[in-house]
């Protein structure tokens, strides 16, 4: 297993609207989230996407809990009574949402670390606004691939990773040779190893097959984002990338030619 810390790919403009997300997905994670399990329960079920609900496009209630798999729960915590149904609730907006929501901070900083190391440089390729349409893209991509495996779940699905494994994809197209400076824990020691981007990427790719489905981790969502975005990559591979803006400098001399040249 290795850890990224950072990229030799450096962007020419800073990544507004990465620090935007990060920022976002920091703040509300620790300040409008609850974290009491019996509170978080209920806001999770308000707000987060949840396969039975998107597969049956209505709120979760106990007429529907019948239908799915019982209880409405949510990993690492014990099952409860379903939480009281929210009929206002948008279960397709709640998709969106979910991706501003996560588990834990060993979870939000996680992938926060992930973005900030690949984003930029998506970001940069795209503009502002084709790298948010991506991000959103990626994210409902990766959420659609996990509730297509998980039909009847009433687990809810929180997490940025499946949009951030969209940039990853389409930074393996884009830029699979930059150095990526990455620890690799050996034992009680730390190796700090400047790696290829194609073999982080293709490695954390790998390794969500190897993952135990019953971690609790949407491994079905980080593939599907991740194979999203490397064909988002493909195409944009196709396309030239427009050239910086260099203003003209000073004209040359004539040296008495008249501005001819022999």
């Amino acid at each position: 297993m290795v850890i990224p810390i950072r990229d030799d790919n450096p962007a020419t403009r800073k990544p507004v609207l990465t620090i935007a997300i990060i920022a976002a997905c920091i703040y509300i994670y620790g300040f409008v989230q609850p974290h009491r399990a019996d509170h978080e329960v209920e806001f999770l079920a308000q707000h987060a996407a949840i396969p039975c609900e998107v597969v049956h496009a209505k709120p979760i209630s106990n007429e529907l809990s019948q239908e799915c798999d019982g209880q409405l729960h949510i990993p690492g915590e014990p099952a409860t009574s379903p939480a009281e149904p929210f009929p206002q609730k948008n279960v397709f907006l709640a998709i969106v949402v979910s991706m501003f929501l996560h588990g834990s901070w060993i979870h939000v900083l996680g992938n926060m670390l992930f973005l900030w190391i690949f984003g930029n440089n998506i970001e940069e390729r795209l503009g502002p606004v084709g790298y948010a349409v991506f991000f959103l893209a990626s994210g409902v991509v990766a959420a659609a691939t996990h509730i297509a495996t998980q039909t009847n779940s009433t687990v809810p699905v929180v997490g940025a990773s499946g949009a951030i494994a969209g940039i990853m994809g389409a930074y393996l197209v884009l830029y699979p040779k930059a150095r990526v400076l990455t620890i690799i824990p050996l034992f009680i020691f730390l190796q700090f190893v400047y790696l290829p981007a194609f073999v982080v990427l293709i490695g954390w790719f790998v390794l969500q097959f190897l993952t135990n489905p019953n971690a609790g981790v949407a491994v079905a969502a980080h593939i599907g984002g991740f194979i999203f975005g490397a064909a988002v990559g493909l195409f944009l591979r196709g396309t030239a990338k427009p050239e910086p803006y260099v203003p003209p400098g000073p004209p040359p001399p004539d040296w008495g030619f008249g501005g001819r040249r022999y």
